[in-house]
């Protein structure tokens, strides 16, 4: 009986030594995978599977550039997937605090984050859509490395897409050598790229091409916004996660968001770098494209975007999806830029970032208290640019019907800050907590471990709500209720609702004057021809009367 005991023992000691060793080969666990370009390997990280740097398009390089992107070549053999890829050209980084990377053109590769063991099933996928103001991003930050929500029965998809100029010039030139006759929006045809090869390839990683969620923060939810208005990303998504960032103001007004003003737009870069054509633009160095500032930014071409997504959203052609948005409580320090904002100066530094009729309509107050003028340009500044947007959002998708629709606001009181700034909501959602994060406490932990769940949950489901965790209301057609999260996590009203309905007011009145300008320039102009008749007809009673 003992040496059958012993004999066991070292069956026992071998299998775990075998087992050890599989374990711990990148070959045996991660691959090799079949695409429809090749057959790709990765490697085991931090307990999942990990693939880097698979191009998902072709380089846009040389003539490549500013085309709408083309597919990747195939490859032979077994390709490694082992390392990112650089990424997309850019001055500077988002968050500002990510580590600096190597940069090229060539840039169009993504990565995957999958459960070990996820080859034979079929789990939700999300796929991040980084932000930094479509100038900056990178899909390999630390900080979007999807290992912590893999964990929880998911796959993460990050990918690089075109930023700047490189990403979103629009030129006449090459509006007329498109097929579509349109220019611009290279950086939203990536995206959409990138979301058709998920959906063609990651039932090989374990994924469900059926259940696909796309999330993202600043200009990443603005993408999505623009994404779910637009005709081409049809059918490649079933969920949407934004968080900081919609395109729903009126866009009407600025003749930039046009085709038209966005191809003079670009001329002018042109001829800022010396370039007189298409041909001598393409023939720069990328690195020019991003000396010189450039106002990144979509267009309604006809083709990716049709009308503003307002317009889309409002007549409730949106994509049918379920839906969950949000802002967080003080965006605006994001704003302050080393400003001292006063009581003195509370106008005038508004007004540096808004046009002044704005600042007079939904402003703060005039104070003479300089701590209440620094949260009154924090307030403004976060409801403007993200609170406003994300509650608009809300309240037409629940309006429509297409799909279920959550909201949330984000305003944990950390220790040292003086609120949740822009950004300050990435952490939490991926579990990784930045250089400028500090040390996390265990309510940080608590807190990332919620947020996690209620994304996952929302991934798998379309539904945040699971075990243990505060009930998450449905948002209705007025934006509200909203989830809170703070110290504690619970719903309830925005707290700066009486703020967006003024916001809300403002961008009415501006689109019914866009909307009905000529119906109201006809009004005005037979209402003055009206008194200049009346007018006559007194002075000529007059005259008659002296006579």
């Amino acid at each position: 009986m003992t040496d059958v005991l012993r004999l066991a023992s070292r069956w026992r000691s071998a299998f775990a030594i075998v087992a050890l060793v599989v374990l711990t080969l990148p070959n045996a666990i991660a691959g090799p995978i079949e695409t429809h370009s090749g057959l790709v390997e990765g490697i085991e990280d931090n307990g999942s599977l990990v693939f880097k740097g698979i191009p998902f398009a072709a380089p846009p390089v040389g003539p490549l550039r500013w085309r709408g992107p083309g597919p990747p070549a195939a490859w032979t053999g077994v390709r490694k997937a082992d390392r990112f890829s650089p990424i997309c050209m850019q001055k500077g980084a988002y968050p500002e605090d990510s580590p600096p990377e190597p940069m090229s053109e060539d840039c169009l590769y993504l990565n995957i984050w999958a459960p070990a063991g996820a080859r034979d099933v079929r789990l939700p996928v999300m796929v991040w859509i980084y932000g930094g103001g479509l100038l900056n991003g990178s899909a390999s930050t630390p900080l979007y490395a999807g290992d912590v929500l893999a964990r929880r029965g998911v796959i993460v998809v990050t990918f690089n897409y075109r930023l700047g100029a490189l990403g979103f010039l629009a030129h006449p030139e090459l509006t007329r050598e498109s097929p579509q006759k349109v220019s611009g929006n290279y950086g939203l045809l990536d995206q959409v790229a990138a979301m058709q090869w998920v959906k063609r390839n990651i039932a090989a990683f374990g994924g469900d091409p059926d259940n696909i969620t796309v999330f993202g923060q600043s200009s990443g939810s603005i993408s999505i916004s623009a994404l779910g208005a637009s005709p081409l990303a049809k059918g490649l998504y079933r969920r949407a996660i934004g968080q900081s960032g919609g395109l729903f103001e009126p866009l009407d007004a600025a003749p930039e968001f046009k085709l038209d003003g966005a191809e003079q737009v670009g001329s002018a870069l042109g001829r800022r770098l010396g370039a007189a054509s298409l041909e001598a633009l393409r023939a720069l160095p990328a690195a020019k494209f991003v000396e010189k500032h450039y106002p990144a930014q979509p267009n309604i071409d006809g083709y990716v975007l049709t009308q503003t997504p307002y317009a889309i959203y409002a007549d409730r052609r949106q994509h049918d999806a379920d839906l969950l948005v949000g802002s967080n409580g003080a965006e605006g320090l994001y704003f302050l830029g080393g400003r001292n904002i006063t009581a003195a100066n509370l106008l005038i530094e508004l007004k540096r970032d808004f046009p002044p009729f704005i600042v007079s309509l939904v402003g703060p107050e005039p104070t003479s208290d300089d701590q209440q003028a620094r949260a009154g340009f924090i307030a403004l500044e976060g409801d403007m640019r993200f609170g406003w947007n994300m509650w608009a959002w809300a309240r037409l998708h629940a309006s429509a019907r297409k799909g279920r629709t959550y909201l949330y606001h984000f305003a944990p009181a950390r220790p040292g800050e003086e609120g949740a700034s822009h950004g300050a909501e990435m952490p939490y959602v991926f579990g990784h907590p930045g250089p400028k994060s500090g040390t996390w406490t265990k309510a940080d932990h608590r807190l990332a471990e919620t947020m996690a769940a209620y994304w996952t949950n929302f991934a798998k489901t379309g539904n945040p709500n699971g075990d243990g965790l505060p009930v998450w209301p449905e948002a209705n057609a007025s934006g509200n209720p909203a989830l809170l999260i703070g110290d504690d996590v619970r719903a309830g009203e925005l707290p700066n609702e009486s703020n967006l309905k003024k916001i809300d007011r403002l961008y009415a009145t501006a689109r019914f004057v866009l909307n009905y300008w000529p119906v109201i320039a006809g009004v005005v102009g037979l209402a003055v021809l009206f008194l200049g008749w009346q007018l006559a007809r007194i002075v000529l009673r007059r005259r008659r009367a002296r006579t």
